[in-house]
Protein backbone atom coordinates (compact mmCIF):
# COMPACT_ATOMS: atom_id res chain seq x y z
CA UNK A 1 0.00 0.00 0.00
CA UNK A 2 0.83 3.60 -0.78
CA UNK A 3 0.47 5.04 2.79
CA UNK A 4 0.25 2.68 6.56
CA UNK A 5 -2.96 3.71 7.05
CA UNK A 6 -1.49 4.62 11.05
CA UNK A 7 -2.77 7.10 13.59
CA UNK A 8 0.08 6.91 15.68
CA UNK A 9 0.71 3.43 16.32
CA UNK A 10 -3.32 2.43 15.93
CA UNK A 11 -4.81 1.32 12.42
CA UNK A 12 -3.21 -0.65 9.59
CA UNK A 13 -4.50 -3.49 7.88
CA UNK A 14 -4.55 -6.73 9.78
CA UNK A 15 -6.64 -9.27 7.01
CA UNK A 16 -6.27 -12.06 5.01
CA UNK A 17 -3.42 -11.90 2.51
CA UNK A 18 -6.67 -12.37 0.01
CA UNK A 19 -8.09 -9.14 0.70
CA UNK A 20 -4.84 -7.01 0.21
CA UNK A 21 -4.99 -6.36 -3.81
CA UNK A 22 -8.75 -5.53 -2.62
CA UNK A 23 -7.45 -2.69 -0.68
CA UNK A 24 -4.63 -1.77 -2.57
CA UNK A 25 -7.22 -0.96 -5.36
CA UNK A 26 -9.25 1.11 -3.33
CA UNK A 27 -6.66 2.84 -1.51
CA UNK A 28 -5.10 3.70 -5.16
CA UNK A 29 -9.09 4.75 -6.66
CA UNK A 30 -10.09 6.88 -3.19
CA UNK A 31 -6.17 8.93 -3.88
CA UNK A 32 -6.90 9.29 -7.09
CA UNK A 33 -10.28 10.63 -6.99
CA UNK A 34 -10.12 12.36 -3.61
CA UNK A 35 -9.05 15.56 -5.55
CA UNK A 36 -10.53 15.01 -9.14
CA UNK A 37 -12.48 17.90 -10.12
CA UNK A 38 -15.28 16.29 -11.95
CA UNK A 39 -15.58 13.01 -9.13
CA UNK A 40 -15.97 16.31 -6.40
CA UNK A 41 -18.58 18.35 -9.07
CA UNK A 42 -20.97 15.01 -9.01
CA UNK A 43 -20.66 14.67 -5.33
CA UNK A 44 -21.13 18.44 -4.42
CA UNK A 45 -24.03 18.21 -6.50
CA UNK A 46 -25.60 14.98 -5.16
CA UNK A 47 -24.43 16.44 -1.31
CA UNK A 48 -26.55 19.57 -2.25
CA UNK A 49 -29.36 18.53 -4.56
CA UNK A 50 -30.19 14.48 -3.57
CA UNK A 51 -29.10 14.58 0.30
CA UNK A 52 -29.89 18.10 1.28
CA UNK A 53 -26.51 20.04 2.50
CA UNK A 54 -25.46 22.08 3.88
CA UNK A 55 -27.55 21.44 7.23
CA UNK A 56 -28.39 23.76 9.51
CA UNK A 57 -26.73 24.57 12.89
CA UNK A 58 -29.39 25.59 15.12
CA UNK A 59 -29.66 27.14 18.76
CA UNK A 60 -31.79 25.21 20.86
CA UNK A 61 -33.44 27.96 22.68
CA UNK A 62 -35.70 25.89 24.99
CA UNK A 63 -32.94 23.12 25.61
CA UNK A 64 -30.61 26.46 26.50
CA UNK A 65 -32.73 27.18 28.66
CA UNK A 66 -33.41 24.39 30.24
CA UNK A 67 -29.40 23.42 30.73
CA UNK A 68 -28.06 26.50 31.33
CA UNK A 69 -25.77 26.44 28.37
CA UNK A 70 -25.96 27.97 24.92
CA UNK A 71 -26.58 24.65 23.26
CA UNK A 72 -26.64 24.57 18.91
CA UNK A 73 -27.30 21.53 17.05
CA UNK A 74 -25.93 20.29 13.99
CA UNK A 75 -29.23 18.77 12.20
CA UNK A 76 -27.68 15.90 10.10
CA UNK A 77 -31.23 14.27 11.36
CA UNK A 78 -32.16 16.86 8.13
CA UNK A 79 -30.72 14.65 5.42
CA UNK A 80 -32.05 12.33 3.31
CA UNK A 81 -32.61 9.28 4.84
CA UNK A 82 -32.49 10.71 8.30
CA UNK A 83 -29.01 10.41 8.94
CA UNK A 84 -25.56 11.76 8.46
CA UNK A 85 -24.26 8.21 7.00
CA UNK A 86 -25.57 9.69 3.32
CA UNK A 87 -22.43 11.76 3.34
CA UNK A 88 -20.25 8.86 3.12
CA UNK A 89 -22.24 6.67 1.22
CA UNK A 90 -22.25 9.63 -1.28
CA UNK A 91 -19.11 9.38 -1.55
CA UNK A 92 -18.32 5.87 -1.67
CA UNK A 93 -21.16 4.97 -4.13
CA UNK A 94 -19.45 7.51 -7.00
CA UNK A 95 -16.16 5.90 -6.21
CA UNK A 96 -17.62 2.75 -6.82
CA UNK A 97 -18.89 3.73 -9.86
CA UNK A 98 -15.96 5.30 -10.94
CA UNK A 99 -14.45 2.05 -10.44
CA UNK A 100 -16.42 0.43 -12.78
CA UNK A 101 -17.56 -1.60 -9.72
CA UNK A 102 -21.00 -3.47 -10.44
CA UNK A 103 -22.50 -4.41 -6.93
CA UNK A 104 -22.80 -2.83 -3.29
CA UNK A 105 -22.33 -4.45 -0.20
CA UNK A 106 -22.96 -3.01 3.05
CA UNK A 107 -22.79 -3.84 6.81
CA UNK A 108 -25.46 -1.88 9.15
CA UNK A 109 -26.36 -2.13 12.59
CA UNK A 110 -29.24 0.23 13.60
CA UNK A 111 -30.25 0.70 9.49
CA UNK A 112 -29.19 3.87 8.91
CA UNK A 113 -26.01 2.80 6.88
CA UNK A 114 -28.10 0.17 5.44
CA UNK A 115 -30.81 2.34 4.22
CA UNK A 116 -27.97 5.30 2.72
CA UNK A 117 -25.95 2.36 0.81
CA UNK A 118 -29.69 1.44 0.10
CA UNK A 119 -30.67 4.50 -2.03
CA UNK A 120 -27.67 4.99 -3.63
CA UNK A 121 -27.09 2.00 -5.12
CA UNK A 122 -31.14 2.57 -6.13
CA UNK A 123 -29.52 6.24 -7.34
CA UNK A 124 -26.70 4.91 -9.19
CA UNK A 125 -28.54 1.56 -10.35
CA UNK A 126 -26.23 -0.55 -8.52
CA UNK A 127 -27.18 -3.90 -7.19
CA UNK A 128 -27.25 -3.41 -3.26
CA UNK A 129 -26.93 -6.37 -0.39
CA UNK A 130 -26.83 -5.47 2.84
CA UNK A 131 -25.73 -7.48 5.82
CA UNK A 132 -27.45 -7.10 9.16
CA UNK A 133 -27.91 -9.12 12.52
CA UNK A 134 -31.16 -10.65 13.10
CA UNK A 135 -31.09 -8.65 16.52
CA UNK A 136 -31.21 -5.59 14.61
CA UNK A 137 -33.91 -6.83 11.45
CA UNK A 138 -35.97 -7.43 14.60
CA UNK A 139 -35.77 -4.01 15.99
CA UNK A 140 -35.51 -2.46 13.28
CA UNK A 141 -38.15 -3.21 11.05
CA UNK A 142 -38.70 -0.15 9.60
CA UNK A 143 -35.86 0.30 8.63
CA UNK A 144 -35.21 -3.16 7.15
CA UNK A 145 -38.56 -2.72 4.98
CA UNK A 146 -37.10 0.83 3.82
CA UNK A 147 -34.13 -0.96 2.71
CA UNK A 148 -35.86 -3.10 0.45
CA UNK A 149 -38.39 -0.76 -0.94
CA UNK A 150 -35.20 1.05 -2.01
CA UNK A 151 -34.67 -2.63 -4.09
CA UNK A 152 -31.95 -3.87 -1.63
CA UNK A 153 -31.65 -7.43 -0.47
CA UNK A 154 -31.03 -7.59 3.42
CA UNK A 155 -29.39 -11.01 5.01
CA UNK A 156 -30.21 -11.35 8.22
CA UNK A 157 -26.77 -12.44 9.97
CA UNK A 158 -27.70 -15.62 12.63
CA UNK A 159 -23.92 -15.55 14.25
CA UNK A 160 -22.63 -14.55 17.24
CA UNK A 161 -24.74 -12.29 18.58
CA UNK A 162 -26.28 -11.43 15.42
CA UNK A 163 -25.74 -7.84 15.99
CA UNK A 164 -23.22 -5.02 13.64
CA UNK A 165 -20.14 -7.12 14.74
CA UNK A 166 -21.37 -10.04 13.13
CA UNK A 167 -22.92 -8.58 10.02
CA UNK A 168 -19.40 -6.45 9.66
CA UNK A 169 -18.05 -10.33 9.89
CA UNK A 170 -20.55 -11.84 6.58
CA UNK A 171 -19.98 -8.84 4.61
CA UNK A 172 -16.29 -8.42 4.64
CA UNK A 173 -16.21 -13.07 3.88
CA UNK A 174 -18.51 -11.91 0.85
CA UNK A 175 -15.84 -9.20 -0.40
CA UNK A 176 -13.14 -11.82 0.00
CA UNK A 177 -14.70 -13.65 -2.76
CA UNK A 178 -16.42 -11.18 -4.83
CA UNK A 179 -14.08 -8.29 -5.03
CA UNK A 180 -13.60 -8.54 -8.18
CA UNK A 181 -17.01 -6.70 -9.29
CA UNK A 182 -17.53 -5.83 -5.58
CA UNK A 183 -17.57 -2.61 -3.53
CA UNK A 184 -18.13 -3.07 0.23
CA UNK A 185 -19.53 0.38 1.87
CA UNK A 186 -18.02 0.11 5.12
CA UNK A 187 -20.14 2.73 7.07
CA UNK A 188 -18.03 4.03 10.01
CA UNK A 189 -14.68 4.93 10.21
CA UNK A 190 -13.44 1.42 11.36
CA UNK A 191 -12.01 -1.68 9.64
CA UNK A 192 -8.61 -1.47 7.67
CA UNK A 193 -7.05 1.27 5.81
CA UNK A 194 -8.25 2.50 3.42
CA UNK A 195 -11.36 2.76 5.46
CA UNK A 196 -10.98 5.31 8.37
CA UNK A 197 -9.03 7.92 6.43
CA UNK A 198 -11.47 7.60 3.39
CA UNK A 199 -14.86 7.74 5.68
CA UNK A 200 -13.29 10.22 7.14
CA UNK A 201 -12.70 12.31 4.18
CA UNK A 202 -16.60 12.00 2.81
CA UNK A 203 -17.63 13.02 6.65
CA UNK A 204 -15.66 15.78 7.08
CA UNK A 205 -18.28 18.24 5.39
CA UNK A 206 -20.25 17.98 8.49
CA UNK A 207 -17.26 19.82 10.85
CA UNK A 208 -16.14 22.00 7.79
CA UNK A 209 -19.82 23.46 7.92
CA UNK A 210 -20.04 23.49 11.35
CA UNK A 211 -17.24 25.95 12.10
CA UNK A 212 -18.38 28.17 9.80
CA UNK A 213 -21.54 28.39 11.29
CA UNK A 214 -20.76 28.60 14.92
CA UNK A 215 -18.35 31.08 13.62
CA UNK A 216 -21.02 33.24 11.94
CA UNK A 217 -23.86 32.88 13.98
CA UNK A 218 -20.66 33.46 17.68
CA UNK A 219 -18.35 35.12 16.15
CA UNK A 220 -16.27 32.59 18.19
CA UNK A 221 -15.31 28.47 18.45
CA UNK A 222 -17.72 26.92 20.94
CA UNK A 223 -15.97 25.58 24.58
CA UNK A 224 -17.18 21.92 23.45
CA UNK A 225 -18.24 19.80 20.49
CA UNK A 226 -20.20 16.47 21.38
CA UNK A 227 -20.63 13.32 19.17
CA UNK A 228 -22.01 9.75 19.89
CA UNK A 229 -19.09 6.75 19.17
CA UNK A 230 -20.04 3.62 18.14
CA UNK A 231 -17.38 2.83 14.87
CA UNK A 232 -16.91 6.96 14.99
CA UNK A 233 -17.71 8.40 11.92
CA UNK A 234 -20.03 11.12 12.73
CA UNK A 235 -17.88 12.03 15.85
CA UNK A 236 -15.10 12.11 13.77
CA UNK A 237 -16.90 13.98 11.10
CA UNK A 238 -17.47 16.66 13.35
CA UNK A 239 -14.20 16.29 15.13
CA UNK A 240 -12.13 16.99 12.16
CA UNK A 241 -13.27 20.75 12.02
CA UNK A 242 -11.77 21.54 15.08
CA UNK A 243 -9.27 19.24 15.81
CA UNK A 244 -6.54 21.72 15.78
CA UNK A 245 -8.44 23.94 17.95
CA UNK A 246 -6.74 23.09 20.98
CA UNK A 247 -8.82 25.34 23.21
CA UNK A 248 -12.23 23.35 22.10
CA UNK A 249 -13.04 20.49 23.99
CA UNK A 250 -14.45 17.31 21.95
CA UNK A 251 -16.41 14.67 23.67
CA UNK A 252 -17.31 11.32 22.34
CA UNK A 253 -20.43 9.85 24.22
CA UNK A 254 -20.19 5.60 23.77
CA UNK A 255 -23.18 3.29 24.85
CA UNK A 256 -22.84 2.80 28.41
CA UNK A 257 -25.55 -0.14 27.92
CA UNK A 258 -27.31 -0.95 31.34
CA UNK A 259 -24.04 0.34 33.54
CA UNK A 260 -23.87 -3.13 35.12
CA UNK A 261 -22.31 -6.31 34.72
CA UNK A 262 -19.93 -4.94 31.66
CA UNK A 263 -22.66 -5.10 29.24
CA UNK A 264 -21.97 -1.76 26.99
CA UNK A 265 -20.66 -0.40 23.83
CA UNK A 266 -18.23 1.92 26.10
CA UNK A 267 -14.83 0.35 23.99
CA UNK A 268 -12.58 3.57 24.96
CA UNK A 269 -13.82 3.63 27.98
CA UNK A 270 -13.88 0.06 29.29
CA UNK A 271 -11.78 -1.76 26.11
CA UNK A 272 -8.07 -2.76 25.73
CA UNK A 273 -5.51 -2.18 22.76
CA UNK A 274 -6.62 -5.17 20.18
CA UNK A 275 -7.43 -5.50 16.55
CA UNK A 276 -11.03 -6.31 15.24
CA UNK A 277 -12.22 -6.23 11.60
CA UNK A 278 -8.55 -5.16 10.40
CA UNK A 279 -7.25 -2.56 12.87
CA UNK A 280 -5.25 -1.70 15.87
CA UNK A 281 -7.66 -0.29 18.13
CA UNK A 282 -9.56 -0.09 21.56
CA UNK A 283 -12.02 -3.01 21.48
CA UNK A 284 -14.00 -5.29 24.23
CA UNK A 285 -12.11 -8.42 24.80
CA UNK A 286 -11.07 -10.77 27.70
CA UNK A 287 -8.18 -11.65 29.08
CA UNK A 288 -7.96 -14.70 25.93
CA UNK A 289 -8.38 -11.83 23.34
CA UNK A 290 -11.49 -13.10 22.74
CA UNK A 291 -14.18 -10.41 21.40
CA UNK A 292 -17.11 -9.70 24.22
CA UNK A 293 -20.50 -8.86 22.92
CA UNK A 294 -21.20 -4.71 23.37
CA UNK A 295 -24.64 -3.94 25.16
CA UNK A 296 -26.49 -0.61 23.90
CA UNK A 297 -30.07 0.21 23.51
CA UNK A 298 -29.18 1.69 20.40
CA UNK A 299 -28.30 -0.76 17.82
CA UNK A 300 -26.25 1.85 15.96
CA UNK A 301 -23.72 1.52 18.96
CA UNK A 302 -23.34 -1.82 19.72
CA UNK A 303 -19.84 -2.90 18.52
CA UNK A 304 -16.91 -4.15 20.61
CA UNK A 305 -15.09 -1.75 18.57
CA UNK A 306 -13.96 1.87 17.66
CA UNK A 307 -12.24 3.59 14.82
CA UNK A 308 -8.66 3.96 15.01
CA UNK A 309 -8.17 7.55 15.01
CA UNK A 310 -10.47 7.35 17.74
CA UNK A 311 -8.24 5.44 19.96
CA UNK A 312 -5.65 8.05 18.70
CA UNK A 313 -7.45 10.90 19.55
CA UNK A 314 -8.20 8.87 23.07
CA UNK A 315 -4.33 8.51 24.02
CA UNK A 316 -3.55 11.75 22.96
CA UNK A 317 -5.88 13.19 25.34
CA UNK A 318 -7.25 15.28 22.14
CA UNK A 319 -10.90 14.22 22.73
CA UNK A 320 -12.08 13.04 25.83
CA UNK A 321 -14.59 9.90 25.40
CA UNK A 322 -17.27 8.95 28.00
CA UNK A 323 -19.93 6.09 28.53
CA UNK A 324 -23.54 7.19 28.76
CA UNK A 325 -26.33 4.32 29.79
CA UNK A 326 -29.24 3.44 28.68
CA UNK A 327 -31.43 5.67 30.77
CA UNK A 328 -29.27 8.90 30.48
CA UNK A 329 -30.11 8.56 26.18
CA UNK A 330 -33.70 7.97 27.34
CA UNK A 331 -33.53 11.21 29.51
CA UNK A 332 -32.10 12.83 26.22
CA UNK A 333 -34.41 11.25 23.85
CA UNK A 334 -37.26 12.93 26.08
CA UNK A 335 -35.72 15.79 26.77
CA UNK A 336 -35.03 16.56 23.30
CA UNK A 337 -38.31 15.84 22.34
CA UNK A 338 -40.12 17.81 24.78
CA UNK A 339 -38.21 21.16 24.80
CA UNK A 340 -37.30 21.79 20.97
CA UNK A 341 -39.89 19.44 19.38
CA UNK A 342 -37.04 17.14 18.04
CA UNK A 343 -37.35 13.61 17.62
CA UNK A 344 -33.39 12.04 17.98
CA UNK A 345 -32.31 8.90 17.22
CA UNK A 346 -31.14 6.79 20.39
CA UNK A 347 -27.62 7.39 18.86
CA UNK A 348 -28.11 10.76 19.29
CA UNK A 349 -29.94 10.58 22.08
CA UNK A 350 -26.51 9.72 24.08
CA UNK A 351 -24.88 12.86 23.09
CA UNK A 352 -28.08 14.82 24.38
CA UNK A 353 -27.34 12.73 27.78
CA UNK A 354 -23.92 13.56 27.68
CA UNK A 355 -24.01 17.08 27.38
CA UNK A 356 -27.21 16.94 29.90
CA UNK A 357 -23.73 15.91 32.51
CA UNK A 358 -21.55 18.15 30.59
CA UNK A 359 -24.24 21.20 31.49
CA UNK A 360 -24.35 20.64 34.99
CA UNK A 361 -20.88 21.45 36.13
CA UNK A 362 -20.25 23.70 33.16
CA UNK A 363 -22.93 26.63 33.60
CA UNK A 364 -23.09 29.18 30.75
CA UNK A 365 -20.82 27.27 28.12
CA UNK A 366 -21.28 26.79 24.38
CA UNK A 367 -22.35 23.91 23.08
CA UNK A 368 -22.29 22.06 19.95
CA UNK A 369 -24.23 18.58 19.36
CA UNK A 370 -23.80 16.54 16.11
CA UNK A 371 -27.76 15.27 16.27
CA UNK A 372 -26.15 12.32 13.44
CA UNK A 373 -30.08 11.34 13.08
CA UNK A 374 -33.74 10.99 13.30
CA UNK A 375 -35.36 9.33 15.63
CA UNK A 376 -38.27 7.28 14.23
CA UNK A 377 -36.47 4.23 13.77
CA UNK A 378 -36.65 4.45 17.42
CA UNK A 379 -40.26 4.94 18.09
CA UNK A 380 -41.45 1.74 18.71
CA UNK A 381 -38.12 0.60 21.29
CA UNK A 382 -38.89 3.64 23.24
CA UNK A 383 -43.28 3.42 22.95
CA UNK A 384 -42.61 -0.61 24.32
CA UNK A 385 -40.15 0.41 27.50
CA UNK A 386 -42.44 3.37 28.19
CA UNK A 387 -45.36 0.83 28.22
CA UNK A 388 -47.17 2.58 25.34
CA UNK A 389 -48.49 0.30 22.56
CA UNK A 390 -49.12 2.12 19.44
Amino acid sequence: MILDGKFGKYGGAFVPELLIPALEELEKAFLKYKDDEEFNKELKYYLREFAGRPTPLYYAKNLSEKLGCKIYLKREDLLHTGAHKINNTLGQGLLAKYMGKTRLIAETGAGQHGIATAVIGSLLQIPTEVYMGSEDVERQKLNVFRMELSGAKVNPVENGSRTLKDAINDAFRDWASSSDTTHYLIGSTMGPHPYPMMVKHFQRVIGKETKTQILKNEGKLPDVVIACVGGGSNSMGIFSGFIEDKEVELIGAEGGGEGLNGKHGSTISAGTEGILHGSLSFVLQNDDGQISEAHSISAGLDYPGVGPEHAFLSSKGRAKYYPVTNEEAIRGFKLLSEYEGIIPALESSHAIGMAEKYAKENKGKTIIINLSGRGDKDVDILAKLMGVKL
